[in-house]
């Protein structure tokens, strides 16, 4: 498949999908982050600056803009909003992506990102003939870092200052990655 093809839906499992995200999911999402700014906000900057439904609207309005480079999905569990996942700063000519996520704090602990990255990977790999994914998580994001690590991923070394973090704190970033051949 062309990178330039859309995909509507990637089905993980019986109960997980990721669909393409839309203006239409934008008060799940919202609500979501305003419902949650303490838990969200220690790990993504963008929960400071996401202040009204008009914030998350625009940001979605950006990823539908170039439908060519950018694949965000929302990840449903049986049928429910429980986060996102894409991929972001694809390279096609190099043919590597990178995988980010983050998942609601009702929904944590079952399972759901690690199959949707592994899902999300195979589509990757498979359909967009990417031949590397990497994940950076910050360095003190411990179960961000199970998931890399769960899905033999190569740690390849730290991004110091990676990320700056609500309240002006930077973070190091972990860097993690995983070939098609392996």
């Amino acid at each position: 498949m062309a990178i330039t093809e859309r995909v509507k839906k990637i089905r993980v499992s019986d109960s997980i999908l990721l669909k393409q995200i839309e203006l239409s999911d934008s008060k799940d999402i919202f609500r979501t982050i305003d419902s949650q700014r303490a838990y969200l906000g220690k790990w993504l900057p963008f929960v400071e600056v996401s202040r009204k439904i008009e914030d998350t609207e625009y940001f979605i309005r950006k990823m539908l803009e170039d439908p060519s480079e950018n694949y965000v999905f929302v990840i449903h569990l049986q049928g429910k909003f429980a986060g996102l996942i894409g991929l972001k700063d694809t390279d096609k000519q190099n043919k590597k992506t990178e995988i980010g996520y983050w998942l609601s704090e009702d929904f944590q602990k079952k399972g759901i990102v690690t199959k949707s990255v592994q899902r999300l990977c195979k589509f990757a790999f498979e359909e967009l003939e990417m031949n590397r994914i990497q994940i950076k998580c910050a360095e003190r994001n411990f179960p961000s870092k199970k998931i890399p690590k769960r899905l033999g991923f190569v740690f390849e070394g730290i991004e110091r200052d990676g990320e700056l973090l609500t309240g002006g704190i930077y973070t190091d970033l972990e860097i993690y990655s995983k070939l098609r051949n392996e």
